[in-house]
């Protein structure tokens, strides 16, 4: 488990994961004993920042994506929630591809792959672009949404080039996959993409150097990665640490790790949503704050 910024990083065998206070349930690992969660109803309630405050860092974004500095930028805000559970009752009444709980911490439940191993191949899976499924026609408005599609073909073109750093034979083999989010506020479509290639003899077994050199994720970065991580530090007011990370479990050939977003963490006895969304040229302020907004649910339904 990386944070955001690779200063952190925690490393678990099986057996200290099966003594310790962090719970996974990955498609192929888990060390929580199944059980069948009592459902409850949920009440969310979230208090995010004004829009002139998120202009304000809106702002700090477009100036340089119009200087020329970037072409796309993952700009995300620190958002108080009250909801009637604990990180805990979320883990386990959730739904989604990836979940962990740091107990008394953080809790995250991803639907985004990032990097998959499985016999010297990898794959990655790059996820931009939402959209309120209650919008009519919702996955063809997102499909063709101008804005929308230059955010998605910036990513997976970034991630394409990433990977050919690791691997070779690098090719795109699934563009614009819709996938349906279903919670208890707001069903959402998100769109992904496909990406693999062969692990380049350098980097096979090598999980520490494939990380290093693939980190930070893509998808919640931005493109240039350099340039961007530098206009998102100042644009954002609130340290992401591991939001925005990646999580991962190896077995010692096969790997499987998500990027830790859709992230709610306790601090100071209270409730904090991170989400975000990517900010091109052709975002507009009152767009990019609704899907922020949006991005606060909990999969519990």
């Amino acid at each position: 488990m990386v944070d955001f910024l690779m200063e952190n990083c925690r490393i678990f065998t099986a057996d200290e994961l099966r003594d310790s206070e962090i719970l996974i349930q990955f498609p192929n690992f888990s060390n929580v004993e199944p059980t069948i969660a009592n459902q409850r109803t949920i009440n969310l309630k979230s208090f995010p920042e004004s829009k002139e405050s998120y202009a304000k860092g809106f702002q700090v974004v477009q100036n340089n994506l119009k200087a020329g500095n970037s072409y796309l930028v993952n700009y995300t805000c620190k958002t108080q929630i009250d909801i009637n559970l604990s990180l805990e009752e979320i883990f386990h009444l959730s739904k989604a591809k990836y979940k962990v709980l740091c107990k008394d911490e953080f809790v995250f439940f991803s639907p985004e792959t990032f990097i998959e191993i499985r016999d010297q191949k990898i794959y990655t899976h790059p996820m931009k672009g939402t959209i309120d499924a209650a919008v009519p026609n919702a996955a063809a408005v997102l499909k063709n949404d101008i804005k929308e599609k230059a955010e998605h073909y910036t990513v997976v073109d970034l991630l394409r080039n990433d990977l050919s750093m690791v691997a070779d034979e690098v090719t795109l083999d699934e563009f614009q996959r819709i996938d349906y989010l279903r919670t208890q506020q707001k069903n959402l479509y998100a769109m992904s993409s496909e990406i693999s290639g062969i692990l380049k003899p350098e980097f096979q077994n090598k999980i520490g150097s494939i990380m290093s050199t693939l980190l930070p994720a893509g998808s919640i970065l931005g493109a240039p990665k350099s340039r961007t991580l530098d206009i998102i530090l100042q644009a954002e007011n609130f340290a992401r640490g591991f939001y925005t990370g990646v999580c991962g479990w190896f077995d010692g050939s096969g790997l499987d790790s998500c990027v830790m977003i859709r992230f709610i963490e306790k601090e100071n006895g209270k409730f904090y949503f991170k989400s975000g969304g990517g900010i091109t040229h052709l975002s507009k302020l009152a767009d990019e704050y609704q899907e922020m907004k949006n991005k606060i649910y909990v999969p519990i339904h």
